[in-house]
């Protein structure tokens, strides 16, 4: 926590470090320019939010028949006040970092000093000779044109190369075992640890996987048809549960549920010795097999990849059986000739729905089914072909549209990435399999819809949806490749407080200035290095973002780049001769099989040290990595930015962890690619090696934003142009936030606090720059109308407080820097990774005092830090509020 406290201190600092002749910090390459006019972006940034952020920030005026889009009212020009949609920022590190150089000419403004730390603390260089207000401008207006002009990188998959290949820094040792066993797992690490299958390998193997809008798991013996096969379940809206009313007249929280066996996919070889195993992991796919024992070949195989319209079984030779937990009220065998060697049958189950059996033979006998009770339906042969099964939506059309596909299946996806100046894209490519006849259909969620480019927008058959569990309706869309464009990317958001309206905020006046530079002073006082040293990377990481002084955050960022703290990490891979094999197979040398218990990543040492599996936030167990090492990223681009000695020394440590989180390439073969983030969802998953019947959850939607942020904040500094309600139903939108996205259910709570500021707050903090972009003041003004207005603020006397206030400010600014600035204000009221002197800067924009805090001396930091790398703002960050929101 502390590291947010020093990273939110330094964001501020960089605006106005050579005004306030801050003590401890040297100015040689933060140049200031003085003007009195407003500098702003050629074309302000207008937020599109999408709807993945929308299953964490519910809109109430958002509504769309009886499920809302949870997302931002769009900033554009429109006539409806309904008109919502979101946006997505990339953030991909493609090209080795420790390979890119900077064009002389681009680096020149930002090379010409060296950043020292001064011995003595008090005494501060002179800024080095300022643009002049029209150089500035035209400067400014010359690189916003360059951007938008941009076409190089539009060429280019900017997810085509790593970050880096190389191992870890040697003062990070290596372990070879892990608490968590690899149950069933047929390949070697890196491994997935954080994906929507990630049940399959954990515990008993039985908890379900989400694909969307379908949920698949193994039976495993239990259940209403005791079967050894897949079940495969859909669940409607009416059949969601709703709790209690708690906050603001809207239920505590809403699941679907668990454990109906829909249809069961099973042979009759499978019984008590089945054995569930499971191989090609990727980030975006899996596939699943089950055998009769250890010792045999897989009887069925299971293609999975999120959002397939059918769920698919791979039989080799085995006699197939289907069953129901639901009870089967007729069977149809369809004798119309659909495709060749294609079977269709139709169940009608009792509770009402219609399931599509398809059974495409690849040789051998075609499948004939006879039905032996309400339960169960047997082959009478042995079958080699592709059996799908598929919920039929309430409509001819639709049926049409799966007979059309029956036979295709994808087995994995490829991303692709571009971007240009404000606009971005980003492409799935659907690697196909089955039928040579029809066409591929998958389904897309209401986020990718609303950024499909034309020719993808084309193909979506609207005729065609199914319910999801907690992302709306999903709808049918034809085609084997996607390609969703967002077309106002912020790429000049950078360190200063930002506004999607008026980009960067980069100025503050001379009286304002007068009274941060007093919080300050107290501020950088404090003890950084023992504040930052704590028994958790998450805590530390907080409070190393916070800290002032350029010379005790160094200090306390180089304890962990040496990796001395507490619980110091470890790069859990598999051994050290699969390390020496990784690089052979980067050579292209094939590598020979090796079994290991590691899953290959940066992990805490905490749950080695203490046993216990929830130590520092179950980080060891791959918990919340984007949020522990987000906070560090963004601490050290802070630092790099300020001191580029400083940045090359400390840049393959922070790499690390990038690469851990958020590695895009596989020619990385010590990391899986994007363990956290979800391309399919639009936002990350925080839920590592634990089982859980409601799927990958995530708790903290501003921190997953942080974590972007952080990677986009650190492509700029270190030079990489590649890193840088229609969802939620009504009877829930009145909470605002989600509290708790499960892949399953929505619970309006936290893990840590059930009081309504913690899990308002939770999605608030920390307060960045990046903030406005995810948190549209009219989201906030309803959040505070339903929660904190009405002197209900003043209710709270925790370190919430702060948060929320800081929060309002993009709403009224001038209230929140009376609170932040007012004599009586309380330190217990501050966040422990926060900073009031950021607080106070955030807040003290144009408006925060009528007008009397602007002068003619209004500072700006130098663009050309800021806009060195203005074209690779294609970030991850913009896809995570289109996602979440």
């Amino acid at each position: 926590m502390v590291l947010y406290h020093a990273i939110s201190w330094l964001c501020w600092l960089t605006i106005i470090q050579g005004t306030l002749a801050l003590p401890g910090l040297d100015n040689g390459q933060g140049r200031f320019v003085f003007s009195g006019k407003a500098v702003n972006s050629k074309r302000p940034i207008r937020t599109r939010l999408h709807l993945p952020f929308g299953s964490f920030l519910l809109n109430e005026t958002s509504a769309s028949g009886s499920l809302f889009n949870s997302t931002f009212k769009t900033q554009t020009t429109s006539s409806s006040q309904n008109n919502f949609t979101t946006t997505v920022a990339l953030t991909a590190s493609s090209s080795p970092i420790e390979t890119v150089e900077l064009p002389q000419s681009r680096a020149s403004s930002i090379s010409e000093g060296k950043f020292n730390i001064p011995e003595d603390p008090l005494i501060v260089p002179q800024v080095s000779a300022p643009e002049t207000a029209d150089q500035f401008n035209t400067r400014i207006s010359a690189e916003a044109e360059a951007a938008e002009s941009e076409t190089i990188m539009a060429s280019r998959n900017i997810f085509s190369e790593p970050i880096d290949v190389r191992l870890p820094p040697p003062q990070i040792s290596t372990r070879h075992d892990h608490p968590v066993p690899r149950k069933g797992i047929q390949e070697n690490a890196p491994l997935q640890t954080n994906k929507f299958y990630s049940n399959f390998f954990l515990e008993d193997q039985r908890c379900p996987t989400f694909t969307f809008p379908y949920s698949v798991a193994w039976a495993g013996g239990r259940g209403v048809t005791a079967s050894w096969g897949m079940a495969c379940s859909h669940t409607d809206a009416s059949q969601r549960v709703f709790g209690k009313e708690k906050f603001n007249g809207a239920s505590s929280y809403y699941l679907n549920p668990v454990g109906i066996q829909s249809i069961v996919l099973s042979a009759k070889e499978l019984g008590r010795e089945t054995t569930l195993t499971i191989d090609s992991m990727t980030a975006f796919s899996a596939r699943v097999h089950l055998s009769p024992d250890s010792d045999s070949p897989p009887a069925i195989s299971f293609p999975l990849v999120q959002g397939m319209a059918y769920i698919t079984a791979q039989y080799n030779g085995v006699v197939p059986i289907i069953q129901t937990g639901v009870f089967f009220k007729t069977m149809t065998r369809v004798t119309r000739n659909l495709k060749s060697h294609l079977a269709k049958f139709t169940f009608n189950l009792e509770d009402g729905s219609t399931w599509l059996v398809y059974a495409w033979r690849k040789r051998g006998d075609p499948l004939e089914l006879r039905v032996v009770n309400n339960g169960l339906a047997e082959a009478r042969n042995p079958f080699y072909g592709v059996i799908q099964v598929c919920k039929c939506p309430q409509n001819q059309d639709s049926e049409d549209f799966l007979d059309d596909g029956a036979g295709i299946y994808p087995v994995t996806v490829e991303l692709t990435g571009t971007a240009r100046g404000y606009e971005g894209s980003y492409s799935f490519h659907f690697d196909v399999d089955g039928h040579p006849t029809g066409n591929l259909y998958m389904y897309a969620l209401p986020h990718h819809i609303d950024s499909f480019d034309r020719d993808t927008e084309r193909r979506v058959q609207r005729e065609a949806q199914l319910q999801s569990t907690t992302k709306g309706l999903a709808t049918l869309v034809r085609g084997n490749r996607w390609t969703m464009v967002e077309p106002s990317m912020p790429i000049d958001m950078a360190f200063a407080p930002w506004d999607p309206e008026k980009g960067s905020v980069e100025r503050l006046s001379h009286h304002a200035k007068s009274i941060i530079r007093a919080a300050a002073a107290r501020e950088v006082a404090e003890n950084m290095i023992a504040q930052s040293n704590l028994d958790s990377m998450y805590f530390s990481g907080k409070a190393t973002l916070y800290h002032t002084g350029m010379g005790q955050l160094k200090a306390a960022f180089a304890t962990f780049a040496a990796n001395e703290q507490k619980f110091p990490l470890v790069h859990e891979s598999e051994s050290k001769a699969f390390a020496a094999a990784a690089i052979l197979w980067i050579r292209g040398v094939m590598l020979t099989h090796m079994t290991a218990a590691a899953w290959g990543g940066i992990v805490s040492s905490a749950s080695y040290v203490t046993g216990n599996s929830g130590a520092d936030f179950g980080n060891t167990y791959y918990n919340d990595h984007h949020f522990h090492y987000g906070y560090h990223i963004l601490a050290a681009a802070i630092i790099g930015h300020l001191d580029s000695d400083w940045l090359k020394h400390n840049k393959d440590y922070v790499n690390v962890l990038v690469r851990d989180v958020a590695n895009p390439s596989e020619q990385d073969r010590l990391f899986p690619m994007w363990r956290n983030f979800d391309w399919y969802h639009g936002h990350s998953w925080a839920h590592g090696l634990y089982a859980a019947m409601d799927g990958k959850d995530q708790e903290s939607s501003s921190e997953d934003m942080m974590h972007a942020y952080a990677i986009k904040m650190w492509g700029k500094v270190s030079r990489n142009a590649d890193m840088e309600a229609r969802v939620q139903p009504k009877e829930f939108i009145g909470n605002k936030v989600a509290g708790i996205l499960f892949e399953n259910k929505v619970d309006h709570t936290t893990y840590f606090d059930p009081n309504i500021e913690a899990i308002q707050g939770i999605h608030m903090i920390p307060i960045l720059p990046s903030t406005p972009f995810v948190r549209a003041k009219d989201f906030v003004q309803e959040e505070w109308d339903a929660f904190f207005s009405d002197g209900r603020i003043d209710d709270i006397g925790n370190a919430w407080k702060g948060i929320i206030w800081a929060s309002y400010a993009s709403v009224e600014p001038r209230k929140a820097w009376e609170f932040f600035s007012s004599r009586s204000f309380s330190p217990q009221w501050l966040d422990g990774g926060a900073s009031l002197t950021w607080f106070m800067a955030y807040s003290a924009d144009s408006d925060s005092s009528g007008g009397h805090m602007m002068s003619e001396e209004d500072a700006y930091f130098d663009s050309a830090t800021w806009r060195s790398l203005v074209g690779l703002d294609l970030t991850l960050a913009r896809l995570n509020v289109e996602a979440i929101v």
